[in-house]
């Protein structure tokens, strides 16, 4: 632990997210781009015939950065407006451009365009990293692709599958949010330079009616900020409901590495596989052999959080009345900064665990063949009934078999005998060599293999191949 003992700070900023993460929900990035779309506001009037001239729209751009904080805190507690304070500050550095600055404006242009490049920004670092733990989850699928294992169906054993199968489960979770993701932000749109109730009176004002030219005027602004549009109508902000589609995209995220974090936590449990270990991690101050799963119970726990936190956007967008109320303004700056920290944590713990999720293969075929007897019993009885045998006679005896052995394992602790109940029972007129040739795991895992390769070359390398200069990516754990 580092920081200030005596005040409260976030364990966003001080355990979890990353700095690229964090910057992009700084107080740096947030004034300098109201800056920039000041820039771009200033640029486009020049443009469209303004008395805004170029000398003023080139100061403006060469004072974005120097942002002097000490001169706008104190400005903002004497107006109680931030927005004001800012441009006034600016206007400190940029005096022949300060009459011009925010000209034809309300708050909302630079509040809620800046939040709509934020989330963009950081949709793009989300997307980064969950296309990296998409590429670690499809080498391991591929690796394992062969590897029969015991599948479940309300946590009890169940017909077979391979690792790779269902590591391919995991992925097209992901594969999911990735579309959502990529779907957000090809549509994510700037509020643009709307006016106070979303009329553009004041810029009808300036442009004397010129209503083509306050349309060119939101295309070069959004055009400048990186985007292809902006809004169609809109009150005062961006509909509210843009913070919770956002948010949704988050959650579903969380929700499929919450799903693979619990997996590999009951696995672990099995001792079947674990997650990554570093040399000198200790599992318990008290017990020195354990080995617990630490980092997917922090993917638990940071993925419930995210899951709980879209709740407030979408209340939020619930309640907004009319073309606004400022009872959004508080939460939104915590919820939607928080889903992305703790998304952005997750994905950094998720390209740590699946980059050496360690398999244990003698584990894992030793609890597969100790049901596998179980699971052979239909084909056991078929050949035995090729052979001549009643099929009623044989499956009765199955039965009864199935319980014995059940009771072996179960009440007193035994191995599965089963094979052996049936190989000394003339009826089944079967060889313990010909039993153990049904028994074998590969004949019971279906199209587990072709399915993981069918859906790595259909669906997974299409995706991966497209991002290839953005693969590579990984993470350290530090805590």
């Amino acid at each position: 632990m580092s920081g200030n003992y005596n005040s409260y700070e976030s364990p966003f900023c001080t355990r979890y997210a990353s700095e690229e993460m964090q910057y992009i929900f700084s107080a740096d990035k947030k004034f300098t781009t109201w800056r920039k779309l000041w820039v771009a506001l200033a640029r486009a009037e020049h443009k469209l015939g303004l008395p805004v001239t170029e000398e003023q729209v080139k100061e403006l751009e060469e004072h974005i950065n120097d942002i002097d904080y000490d001169v706008a805190e104190k400005r903002e507690k004497e107006v109680r407006h931030d927005v004001m304070a800012h441009v006034y500050t600016y206007g400190t550095v940029c005096p022949n451009a300060k009459g011009i600055i925010h000209l034809g404006a309300t708050s909302c242009y630079v509040g809620d365009n800046t939040d709509i490049i934020i989330m963009r920004d950081a949709l793009k670092v989300v997307r980064r990293k969950l296309i990296n733990v998409m590429n670690n989850l499809a080498k391991f699928a591929y690796e394992y692709k062969g590897m029969a294992c015991l599948a479940y169906t309300h946590l009890q054993p169940a017909q077979l599958t391979t690792v790779g199968k269902r590591a391919t489960l995991w992925l097209n979770e992901l594969l999911m949010d990735f579309d959502d993701l990529e779907y957000r932000l090809s549509t994510l749109k700037l509020l643009g330079s709307k006016g106070t109730t979303g009329t553009q009176a004041s810029f009808m004002e300036l442009f004397e009616g010129d209503t083509q030219k306050i349309k060119q005027l939101e295309k070069m602004i959004a055009e400048e900020m990186g985007f292809d549009d902006v809004v169609p109508v809109s009150g005062q902000t961006y509909s509210r409901k843009i913070d919770s589609q956002v948010l949704s995209v988050l959650s579903g995220i969380a929700q499929s590495c919450s799903k693979f974090s619990n997996d590999m936590r009951i696995l672990q449990s099995f001792k079947e596989m674990e997650e990554p270990r570093e040399k000198s991690q200790i599992g318990s101050s008290a017990m020195a052999y354990k080995r617990n799963p630490m980092r997917c119970e922090r993917i638990t726990s940071l993925s419930r959080y995210v899951m709980i936190d879209v709740l407030n956007p979408a209340f939020t967008a619930g309640t907004q009345w009319f073309e606004r109320t400022l009872d959004d303004s508080a939460n939104k700056r915590i919820s939607v900064a928080e889903a992305f920290l703790g998304v952005d944590a997750i994905l950094n713990i998720m390209l740590n665990v699946t980059d050496g999720m360690v398999v244990y293969p003698k584990i894992v075929y030793r609890r597969m063949m100790a049901e596998l007897p179980f699971m052979a019993t239909e084909n056991i009885m078929m050949d035995a009934v090729k052979k001549g045998g009643d099929r009623q006679v044989l499956h009765e005896k199955i039965r009864e078999y199935s319980m014995i052995a059940a009771e072996e394992v179960k009440i007193k602790g035994n191995e599965n005998n089963l094979c052996e109940l049936i190989v000394n029972d003339p009826l089944f007129m079967v060889t313990k060599e010909e039993l153990d040739a049904v028994l074998k795991p590969e004949n019971y895992t279906g199209r587990s293999e072709q399915q993981v390769e069918e859906f790595l070359r259909d669906f997974i390398n299409p995706v991966l191949d497209s991002n290839k200069d953005i693969l590579g990516e990984n993470f350290e754990m530090k805590n």
